[in-house]
């Protein structure tokens, strides 16, 4: 078994949020680097990023944290949270990230999707979230 810890991005800190609710967030720490760090020096072998702003509005806002994490820890990192384009998730890949997680475009783009997936084989995962048996795309918000 891989566990995949997370590390959640909001505005450039590390942060948990609570079902989802962006107005009910805790900073956990102010550069997300020092968590996706502390997760390596662990033991962690897998990390599992969210850009949760790019998730909510589509813009990959904490593009630049995510390539600070990169560089921080050499062990294999998922990124997802706002790829809503194949050039979105070519600027994630061209970081270094090992995968890349889908999960709005899936629902709103399936042409999009299917480039990204033919682009990275085996470099693309689905992640979708779901709350009263209802899928939730767009960081919860629909």
């Amino acid at each position: 078994m891989i566990i995949f810890p997370a590390v959640d991005i909001r505005a450039g800190k590390a942060v948990r949020l609570i079902e989802g609710d962006f107005s009910r967030e805790t900073v956990f720490d102010d550069d997300p680097v020092d968590a996706a760090m502390r997760w390596a020096e662990a033991g962690a072998t897998h990390l599992h990023v969210v850009d949760l702003d790019g998730a909510r509005d589509g813009d990959g806002a904490n593009l630049e944290a995510i390539g600070r994490i990169r560089k921080a820890v050499r062990i294999f990192l998922q990124v997802g949270g706002g790829v809503r384009s194949i050039q979105q998730a070519k600027r994630l890949m061209d970081l270094g990230v090992d995968r890349i997680v889908l999960g709005s475009i899936i629902v709103s783009s399936p042409e999009q999707t299917q480039l990204i997936a033919e682009a990275w084989p085996d470099q693309v995962a689905a992640g979708l979230d779901a709350r009263d048996g209802k899928l939730a795309v767009r960081g919860w918000t629909e």
